[in-house]
């Protein structure tokens, strides 16, 4: 896959979890969907966790974006 698409679908993820407020969702919702949600927040973690230090092996450093 070519890097301007993989950057595009990583910007898709992150606008997608941007929408996801656990706070507005019934109780008994994140109950009934706590397993899934926590598959779901692991498997983030461990790809996450795998690219950043793909990157930090390289040599390279993760920087926060400075707001403007």
């Amino acid at each position: 896959m070519r890097t301007n698409e993989v950057l595009a679908r990583l910007e898709a993820a992150v606008s997608a979890l941007g929408d996801v407020d656990v706070d507005a969702w019934p109780e008994d919702t994140l109950r009934e969907q706590l397993g899934e949600l926590s598959a779901a927040l692991v498997a983030l973690d461990t790809s996450l966790t795998r690219i950043a230090d793909g990157v930090r092996a390289r040599g390279l450093r993760i920087e926060e974006p400075v707001p403007v």
